[in-house]
This record gives C-alpha cells, sequence and structure tokens, in this order.
C-alpha cells in the first residue's frame, strides 16, 4: 500500500441529505472509488451505516484497506453533524485507524477554481442565517466560520469576489445583484464525501489527525436547547 496516496473512507452529512466515499489519494492525484447517497436526518444511523457498507462491498475495500476515516465536522446541520461524527468514531473506536476532521465550508472552496479573488463559501443555516467564511487564492480560509443574515454578509462582501455553495440556492436574489462579484451555482459547488476525503488525505499527509475522544462538531452558533437554557438561566452540563 503507498501511504504517500492515502485510501480514506469519508463521511458528510454537514447538509442533512450527505454522502459516503471511498476516495485514493489527495486534491491533487486524488481519485473517486465510490460514493453514495445518504439522507442522514430522515433515516437517521442506519441508512448511513448501510451506505458506508454499500461502497465498501461495491469497491471491493476492507477495513484493514483503509489509511483513515474522515468526517465533515461542520458547521452545518446539528442533527446531521452529530449523526455523522458518531458514526464516524464508532468506526474509528472499532478499526483502530485514524480519524480526520475536515471543515465543511473548506469543501465547499474546493469545488471552485483557483483565482486571485477572495471566495465568499455560504450554507443555509436555516433560522433566515448562512454559514459563511472567505478563502484566499490558495483556498485557506481568511475569515473565521460565522452564522449571519445574508443581507449582512452582503454588506461584508467587497468586490471584485467570488461566492459558492448551497447557500446560494435560498438566497440568490440577495447576491445576483452584487457588481464585480461572481456567483458559482450550487449544483457545481456542492457538498460531498469525496471533497472530504481528499482534504483528509492532505491532513494525513501533513500528520494532522483528530483526537477521537475530543472531537466534536463545528456548530459556530448555540442550538435551540443551549439557547433555551440560556434564557431560562441555566448552564449546559460540563460547561
Amino acid at each position: 500500500m503507498d501511504v504517500s496516496i492515502p485510501l480514506i473512507l469519508s463521511i458528510e452529512t454537514a447538509a442533512g441529505c450527505g454522502s459516503v466515499a471511498l476516495t485514493r489519494g489527495s486534491v491533487q492525484n486524488g481519485r473517486l472509488i465510490a460514493e453514495a447517497a445518504v439522507h442522514a436526518e430522515t433515516s437517521h444511523s442506519r441508512q448511513l451505516l448501510g451506505s458506508v457498507e454499500w461502497v465498501m462491498q461495491a469497491a471491493g475495500i476492507g477495513w484493514s484497506d483503509l489509511d483513515a476515516i474522515a468526517v465533515s465536522i461542520g458547521p452545518g446541520s446539528f442533527t446531521g453533524l452529530r449523526i455523522g461524527l458518531a458514526a464516524a468514531k464508532g468506526m474509528v473506536f472499532a478499526t483502530g485507524k485514524p480519524l480526520i476532521a475536515v471543515p465543511t465550508l473548506d469543501a465547499i472552496a474546493l469545488s471552485c477554481p483557483l483565482i486571485d479573488y477572495p471566495l465568499w463559501c455560504i450554507m443555509d443555516a436555516r433560522k433566515q442565517e448562512v454559514y459563511a467564511a472567505c478563502y484566499d487564492a490558495n483556498r485557506q480560509q481568511t475569515s473565521q466560520a460565522e452564522a449571519i443574515r445574508p443581507e449582512l454578509l452582503v454588506e461584508k462582501i467587497a468586490p471584485p469576489a467570488v461566492i459558492a455553495g448551497p447557500g446560494l440556492t435560498a438566497y440568490h436574489h440577495l447576491f445576483a445583484h452584487l457588481e464585480g462579484v461572481r456567483l458559482i451555482p450550487p449544483t457545481l459547488s456542492s457538498l460531498s464525501a469525496a471533497k472530504i476525503g481528499f482534504l483528509a488525505a492532505e491532513r494525513l499527509l501533513r500528520g494532522e489527525l483528530s483526537d477521537p475522544a475530543l472531537t466534536v462538531p463545528l456548530y459556530v452558533r448555540s442550538s435551540e436547547a443551549e439557547v433555551n437554557l440560556k434564557k431560562k438561566g441555566g448552564c449546559p452540563h460540563g460547561a
């Protein structure tokens, strides 16, 4: 096995409807071996685990063949992130393979061509907000991921710039009128487990592993339960 071209099993459930993929190699030399769509929030973990089993069998890959297990860590759907991370941790503990957590918006950035303009990657965060972060020409994140109303994000984006990601589906009308700003259609900048796998391979080669005991979803904002608890003057357990 060529460890310089890692074989990664990856899980992406940040947008609720996600995917599972087997990839060989990283961003520059990556190859998709098998991928399956998953409706994580509606079918919960059973369909996710069934999809993992399917891609492994379809590719003729055994657990011992894998170099690592990767997961999209957020931001995204609270339920989807919890399901994806729980499944990934279970596989890591069962197989002893390394865990690699990949920021979700990084995968959207990977969909876009390398250009000299700032790239804003956005996802629908519901509650009339989007998750957003800015990237430079090398796809390096230059602003922290945040949950923000799209009207306020419009004010932050200075042309020339590019906007990409599934968040454009609901808010295209707000961004389409911006002069000097190019929109990459959501169909060309959607999330996928394959992109998580390619990015995870690069992290693996750099030795950037995630501790399964300490890794938690990147929620960016508080859950409804946490917000309600704070309103009542309470404190989350373990805080």
